[in-house]
């Protein structure tokens, strides 16, 4: 039966009211707790029909099937593989940061950000992961490079060098960037410390990452890198470091180098790394007025580096080359400081002299009519030892004290670094009298340094230094304990009135009895009186 225009416009009517009801449909319903699926008919049809058109917007390729254009058929391939990617993406098992590895390219689960609730452990998932990436680094030299993942914001927010680089007025559009100069480990480091504020310091990397860190300007780790390398620094390094230093304009570390140098000359210039510094280093340390050390050793160390550097040029360890690479870095050693017999046994066979030289250095010290030398003729300064003295006055009563070859030992710390060069020591209240001592150092029970030795005392009441072959770094905070082990006269000073601290300079010695000392030393009273230091 046809339908009428009346029966038509009452359809019409009823079907707009409903969808002008619908949402207080729903809100009763949700009150009620009855399922969507009893809704009318004709509002599942206008839902599918939405849902067509979320599909047909997220994957417009999709609806383009029909198509039979190659270039459309093309187009369509690539968002399907796509598609497939981001499925796996968010199926793969969820990762923890702290399992990430140096080739990581974490996937995540689709809630990722919900099992890691803070935006710190956020942020270090994002480290070294292909996960949103944006722009890639081919960091380190050619065949030895490696590609590391990374995403603009977070290193343009870490570092304005990249801030620059990414959002600044020359931003680089490249999405692949490479670094040279830089080695991928360093890198890595700088990025984690980015991503995490996660610092992983190593000795083997620390100076490639205190320049990496200075390239991009990331002032914190840099300072952390000078902290590590002023902890780790000690004789066998402080050449090279010195030349480091120098270079990324450290002063403090410079400075520390110094001192180390200085104190442990002979050790600085004996090492190996002393061989691998530049002409310029050799040359402000061969100028150095406070080197601690004979004008001997100077000069074998002047040798020493010269055949390295012949090593380094490709040439011959030659008299001729070793002169030509020292240059005039060899008119820097003070040769004729030197006693006779060591430049006789040293310099003067060494063959990088001249014959004249060498017979003008002999003229020197032997002549009275003395020639004139190219090298400078003043002894180096060194450095003046400090002596910390822990008794306020000293004492001899007959039969009071005695040594009869037992130990007498005491524990020290001290607030900065020094470095301990000897003890001074009691010696006979009878007279004249030698000596034959051993002398120790021990942090924790482990022996730093030790050494045999005699003095002879003339009976007074002062002090006899006895040495360590060389100075030992002593680190702040920490206890050591001295001892001492003298065997001839028995009767002898001996000190009272001991102070538990003694400020001495710039520095402050604590003092505590020691369970080695089996001869009555202590605190209060007893034998080493004093330590010889350099500070």
């Amino acid at each position: 039966m046809p339908t009428t225009p009346d029966c038509l416009y009452g359809r019409i009517m009823k079907f707009l009211t409903f969808f002008l009801l619908l949402p207080e449909t729903l809100k009763r319903t949700r009150k009620s707790g009855k399922q969507l699926s009893k809704l009318p008919v004709c509002y599942e049809i206008v839902t599918l029909s939405l849902r067509k058109k979320m599909a047909a917007e997220l994957y417009p390729a999709s609806i383009n099937t029909n198509l039979t254009n190659s270039n459309s058929t093309a187009v369509t391939a690539a968002s399907k593989k796509t598609i497939v990617q981001v499925t796996q993406t968010v199926t793969t098992p969820t990762t923890t940061a702290t399992q990430q590895n140096i080739n990581n390219n974490n996937v995540e689960t689709a809630s990722w950000q919900s099992t890691h609730p803070t935006l710190r452990e956020r942020n270090a998932l994002m480290f070294n992961n292909e996960l949103m990436a944006d722009v890639h680094f081919v960091v380190g030299p050619p065949g030895a490079s490696q590609k590391v993942p990374a995403h603009k914001y977070v290193l343009a927010v870490g570092s304005s060098v990249f801030g620059a680089m990414f959002y600044g007025d020359l931003a680089e559009g490249e999405s692949e960037i490479h670094i040279p100069d830089v080695e991928p480990a360093a890198f890595l480091i700088l990025l984690k410390y980015m991503y995490s504020d996660e610092i992983e310091l190593e000795a083997d990397t620390v100076l490639a990452t205190l320049y990496a860190a200075k390239k991009y300007i990331v002032p914190a780790l840099a300072k952390a890198c000078v902290t590590f390398l002023e902890t780790s620094l000690e004789a066998k390094n402080a050449c090279v470091l010195l030349s480091q230093s120098r270079l990324f304009e450290e002063p403090e570390l410079t400075q520390r180098c110094w001192e180390v140098i200085d104190a442990q000359a002979e050790l600085a210039l004996c090492s190996e790394g002393f061989c691998e510094i530049d002409l310029q280093t050799l040359e402000i340390i061969l100028k150095r007025e406070t080197l601690n050390t004979r004008e001997a050793v100077v000069f074998q160390a002047a040798l020493d580096w010269a055949v390295a550097e012949c090593k380094r040029q490709g040439l011959g360890a030659t008299s001729r080359n070793k002169r030509a690479v020292l240059g005039k870095a060899l008119y820097l050693v003070r040769i004729p400081t030197m006693t006779l017999e060591e430049f006789a046994n040293g310099a003067a066979q060494s063959d990088v002299l001249t014959l004249e030289e060498t017979h003008d250095v002999f003229l020197w010290y032997t002549a009275a009519n003395k020639p004139k030398l190219e090298f400078p003729m003043q002894k180096r300064k060194g450095l003046m030892p400090q002596r910390c003295h822990r008794f306020q006055s000293s004492a001899y009563r007959s039969n009071q004290w005695r040594y009869r070859g037992r130990c007498d030992s005491i524990q020290f710390a001290v607030d900065k670094r020094i470095f301990i060069a000897g003890l001074g020591l009691y010696g006979s209240s009878g007279g004249k009298a030698e000596y034959s001592v051993k002398i120790e150092l021990k942090r924790q029970g482990v022996t730093l340094a030790q050494n045999l030795a005699k003095f002879v005392s003339d009976g007074s009441s002062n002090t006899f230094s006895v040495w360590f072959e060389h100075p030992v770094q002593v680190e702040q905070d920490t206890f050591y304990t001295v001892s001492a082990v003298l065997d001839g006269n028995e009767l002898s000073y001996f000190g009272q009135e001991g102070m538990t601290e003694v400020q001495c300079g710039k520095v402050t010695f604590q003092f505590q009895c020691s369970s080695d000392s089996t001869n009555g030393t202590g605190v209060q009273g007893g034998q080493i009186p004093e330590l010889v230091f350099y500070a």
